[in-house]
Parts: structure tokens; sequence; C-alpha cells
């Protein structure tokens, strides 16, 4: 069995990410500074059955700031998932932050492993890279034109880790994650706030007309797939992670009100800048490669999230 190191285990894939590969009897060192894009207890609260297992070790570091090099030897596989998230908080002064726990924390990381390569290290990029995509669904090499500051740091990360593949050696193997949803959603995330304002009988705010569509992702399905592109991914490679079928919001929100069986009440208004119309991914790439097979489905994934928040605020 493989000892693995996950960034970002505190973080809602990262901690997922880590009790598979515990289930799977893999040895887990897990790593996370707790940054203040949202609460620690919300991310402490992830870890309370990773702490409980002996082959999970935690620490406590921030990835540029920390001599890694005590972590990262005589582990089998890297999986790199932190990172400052959100795109529309990515504008203005915030950028620092995206640049720092994005571009620079990955270098750091990819210093480390140059001088102690693991087996397989796996890159968790983001669908934000494509922006407005050119075409529905979209295949890995398709021109990236990211719209927002977020997708171009990820973008520049993606770029760092060809740089090391290509002149270090190191396997570094990309996956692109499309929209994921499901237990333990960042609080700023859609269906998060979707789902509690629904059942605290508020307004859903909805940014545009909820005709723009997504290819929502359910997380047991993201978890799979970052697990087999480090099992089978071939360094240099990327790979989308996408749910298989393109959603309008419109359609989240309808489902929304059968699981909760009455009306959401919505408001609508502008859309925001760095969010794309639509996103659709082509996982054929994954599916052959990997035997990438995406099985949750709106309807169980929506009602899996809905289960998990309403327990949380009982």
């Amino acid at each position: 069995m493989a000892t693995c190191l996950v960034t970002g285990v505190a973080g809602f894939v990262g901690s997922h990410l880590a009790e598979r590969l515990i289930a799977d009897g893999h040895a887990v060192i897990g790593v996370d500074c707790f940054t203040d894009y949202y609460a620690r207890a919300l991310k402490e609260r992830n870890l309370v059955s990773l702490r409980r297992e002996a082959r999970f070790q935690f620490s406590e570091a921030d990835l540029v700031a920390t001599d890694l090099a005590g972590l990262v030897r005589d582990v089998n596989w890297i999986f790199h998932l932190a990172g400052q998230a959100g795109v529309r908080a990515s504008w203005g002064k915030s950028f620092d932050a995206y640049t720092r726990n994005n571009l620079l924390a990955t270098q750091m990381v990819l210093e480390a492993a140059k001088q102690h390569p693991p087996e397989k290290i796996v890159f968790a990029s983001s669908s934000s890279i494509y922006g407005d995509a050119e075409t529905l669904p979209t295949f890995e090499d398709a021109p990236p034109q990211p719209v927002s500051p977020y997708g171009v740091t990820k973008l520049a990360c993606e770029h760092l880790c060809r740089l090391y593949t290509r002149n270090y050696n190191l396997p570094i193997v990309t996956v692109r994650f499309f929209t994921v949803y499901g237990p333990r959603q960042r609080p700023d995330m859609a269906f998060t706030r979707f789902i509690r304002a629904a059942l605290e009988n508020r307004e859903i705010a909805i940014f545009g007309d909820g005709e723009q569509t997504r290819d929502f992702t359910f997380v047991a399905d993201t978890v799979d797939g970052t697990m087999r592109a480090a099992r089978a991914g071939a360094p240099g490679a990327i790979y989308n992670l996408g749910g298989g079928s393109r959603v309008s919001v419109n359609l989240v929100l309808r489902e929304l009100e059968t699981i909760l069986g009455k009306p959401v009440r919505v408001r609508y208004q502008a859309a925001q800048a760095g969010d794309a119309r639509d996103t659709a991914a082509d996982i054929r790439r994954a599916q052959t490669a990997l035997g990438f097979a995406p099985r949750g489905t709106l309807a169980t994934g929506l009602r899996a999230q809905v289960k998990w928040i309403t327990e949380q605020t009982q």
C-alpha cells in the first residue's frame, strides 16, 4: 500500500480523498494551513473521522513558509489539492492570496518533490481554466481562456507542472475538476447556499438568469477519478473529471424543490464578473486511460448534500 501526501486535506475534496485512501488501506499524511477563506471550525469538522485513524498523520503547515522536504520524503503519491478557492473573490486586492496560495505554493511543492521524487504527483486544477470555452463539451486540448484571476492562477500552476515534468522528469498528472458538490461543500459554493436558504425559507440569490449550465460532479466521483489518475495517469497528461452531463441552475432549483417538497423563492440578479456561462467536460480521455466512470446523479447527490446540511444544523 502507498504512503500518500494530501495537501489541502481539511478542505471539501481533500478530506473525502483522504478518507477514501485510508479506506483502501493506504497511509495518509495530511497538510493544511487553515486559510481564512471560510471558518476554521468547518474544516476541523472535516477532519474528525480522519483524526481517529491510525494511518492518518496531520501537519498544520503553510506550504509557502514550511520546509517540505520532510513531508515529501518516502511518499509514494502526492495529491496537491491545496489552494485559494473562489472565482468571484479573486479580483482586486485579494489576488495576492491567489498568487501565493496557488502559484507559489505549487512551486514549493514541486521544488520539494524534485529532491525526493515520488511515484506520482496529482495536481488538482479546475475547469475555470477553460473560461467561456469555444466548444461544449470541452476536451483537454481546447485553448484555455480563463475569465477570472482564479482561473489564471490555476492555468499558471498547470504550466509549472508541465515545466517540472519536462525538465526534472517529475511524474505529474493534472486533473481538472468540474463544479464538485456533495457533503462538506464549501459554504460559498452554490449548492450549499441554495440549500441553506431554502431550509431557512430565505430567497435564493441567483447570479444571471439561471439558464447558465455547469457540469456538476458528485464528490465521490471526483475522488475516484483523482485516485485513478495516481494509479494509471500518464506523466504530463491532463484529464477532465466531470459528472458527464450539463445541467442548468434552474433545473437544479426544480430538483431541490422536489427533494424538499416545497417551492423555493428565487431572486435573479446580475451575472458576476469571472463566471463562465457554461461548462461541460469531455471525459473520454479519462474514461479510456483511467477507467473513469462517474456514477453520481444530480438527484442522489443533491439529496446527500441536503441530508448532510440538515444534520449539521440540528
